[in-house]
């Protein structure tokens, strides 16, 4: 009698021990419109979060989670990975990323001209404020170890930027590099994506960056091909010089074998505007024969600069201290103009490129005209002064007041041309844009609206209102395309196994609210926002919860 009772009574433990054992899952999310990444059509269906990883997608049972969201009438699609951001050093003074987790963005891309790191040689270490202590960045891995002792609501991608490598060797000189001065270059380079960075990126419109030939930078990128990376550029020349400068990034690519990305591709010069077909030609003629050229762009008319780029490279060498004393010297003053008024063979002039427009350029600093056009700006330096001064002489003592640097948003390329871009297979999305927020110190200068609105901006006007994006294409372009560029593939797609990083969104009301001239505002229609399983964005509120990592890229050899 006892033995015939044993089985049954394991029967009800083992009934009794599945019922008491934890959910399944962390998180499920319900009855969602699933927009995978791939850029297939949608589909209902519940996605299932164990850990930081997803763990089932498709019909979950009741109750398997720990948390269930309800996510019918939105969109759940993988969390948007910002393939051109500037946030290095906001994330440390504030790791919620509060304009980036806002629009849904779960990993940002840093690194253009300029990296993090490294500071080494004719660099000085780089100090940041860390909680209460001085951190000191000299290394790739010094920033990467900082992020995360700071904590980040975010996951971070860093390239090693040209300048930092540049000047690390050469310091603010303006000589050409020896074979030997080369070889250091590549070898701060090969330090750098033996760290984690997932290759090299570069701004060659100003130096130091515009010093590297072409051959340089062919030479770089051998470092890039050999360790499965990346070159990402700010092309030379985005106005009258636009043909040539992509030309000469996919002659990199293709001599370099390695894979390129533009960023932001525009053609920044009214002379040349309506011509962004010819781009696009340029494009995809590499890519049909076999060059991986691609692209993004922000979805946005005007870009934001420096006032001081608009003064000739030449007087940049020696550093800003050296290009003040310039600005002060009356003889140079008047070769000044005329080179800015003229042009230079193969310089992007901003003010050339504006048409001399002051009203095209907005003050974006945090001084006393944040927010004027230059224009109104000019108007005032005026004030009371007969006869009023050169409008260029103003912009100098404007610059050497600013201690060398105004940040100015540049009304300079065509709603035409940048969507063109935009609807390219190859045309992924990348803010050009830093983690700000609508209030405490991270409030500051008058920002960009990309800053705010970018991805919510490709959702709710070129997917819902003018219908220029079907909706699984602008998510890839978010997700999926730029973790293949990266070579990133347990992120940027909805699939079992993948990292958890998911952005669930209002289709029908997400929108942006920045603007230029009242920046300060989150979009809306993003709901919820999930970094490594952990819910960072609950109903539009941020949980200040700060789930993100620094991903660094595998080493190969």
């Amino acid at each position: 009698m006892i033995l015939r009772l044993v089985p049954a009574a394991l029967s009800l433990a083992f009934t009794m021990s599945v019922f008491a054992a934890d959910p399944a899952y962390d998180v499920v999310l319900r009855g969602g419109k699933v927009v995978d990444g791939t850029g297939n059509p949608w589909f209902y269906g519940d996605v299932g979060v164990r850990a930081d990883k997803i763990a089932n997608i498709g019909h979950v049972p009741a109750g398997a989670g720990k948390r269930e969201i309800d996510a019918k009438g939105l969109v759940v699609a993988p969390g948007f990975i910002d393939m051109h951001a500037h946030s290095d050093w906001l994330l440390i003074e504030d790791g919620d990323a509060q304009s980036k987790i806002r629009q849904g963005v779960t990993t940002e891309v840093l690194g253009e001209g300029g990296s993090a790191a490294p500071w080494k040689g004719k660099l000085v270490p780089h100090r940041i404020a860390v909680s209460n202590r001085t951190a000191m960045i000299v290394t790739l891995t010094d920033y990467f170890k900082t992020l995360e002792e700071s904590r980040i609501a975010v996951n971070v991608v860093s390239y090693v930027g040209l300048n930092n490598i540049w000047q690390s060797v050469m310091g603010q000189s303006f000589a050409r590099p020896t074979k030997d001065e080369l070889e250091k270059m590549k070898a701060l380079l090969r330090e750098g994506m033996e760290q984690g960075a997932f290759g090299l990126s570069s701004q060659v419109m100003m130096p130091p960056g515009s010093l590297a030939t072409t051959d340089e930078l062919v030479a770089l990128c051998g470092v890039v091909r050999e360790l499965g990376g990346i070159y990402a550029t700010h092309i030379r020349n985005e106005g009258l010089g636009v043909f040539d400068s992509v030309q000469e990034v996919i002659e990199i690519a293709e001599r370099a074998k390695v894979t390129a990305d533009i960023l932001h591709l525009k053609i920044a010069d009214e002379k040349y505007w309506g011509r962004m077909n010819e781009v696009v030609a340029l494009i995809d003629q590499a890519r049909a024969r076999g060059v991986n050229v691609q692209a993004n762009v922000y979805p946005y008319t005007r870009g934001n600069n420096n006032l001081a780029s608009i003064i000739p490279p030449w007087a940049h060498e020696g550093g800003r201290a050296r290009m003040l004393e310039r600005l002060r010297d009356p003889d140079t003053r008047t070769k000044l103009k005329q080179d800015i008024r003229n042009g230079i063979a193969g310089w992007y002039n901003h003010y050339t490129a504006v048409g001399g427009d002051w009203s095209r350029m907005l003050v974006s600093d945090g001084n006393k005209y944040k927010g004027m056009t230059m224009d109104r700006v000019m108007a005032d330096l005026s004030k009371d002064r007969n006869p009023p001064p050169d409008p260029l002489d103003a912009m100098f003592d404007l610059l050497i007041a600013s201690e060398g640097s105004v940040g100015i948003v540049y009304a300079h390329h065509t709603e035409k041309d940048m969507t063109l871009a935009l609807a390219q297979l190859w045309c992924s999305i990348g803010s050009d844009g830093s983690a700000y927020a609508i209030e405490g110190p991270l409030r500051r200068g008058n920002p960009h609206p990309r800053n705010f609105g970018t991805f919510p901006r490709v959702l709710g006007v070129y997917v819902r209102e003018q219908k220029l994006l079907k909706l699984e294409d602008a998510v890839r372009k978010m997700t999926s395309l730029n973790a293949a560029k990266l070579g990133i593939f347990d992120r940027g797609l909805l699939r079992p196994g993948s990292f958890a990083d998911i952005t669930i969104f209002d289709a029908e009301r997400v929108t942006d609210h920045s603007t230029y001239t009242d920046p300060f505002h989150y979009s809306e229609g993003i709901e919820y926002v999930i970094v490594n399983g952990k819910v960072v964005l609950d109903r539009g509120k941020h949980t200040g919860k700060r789930p993100g990592r620094a991903l660094k890229r595998p080493v190969k050899h």
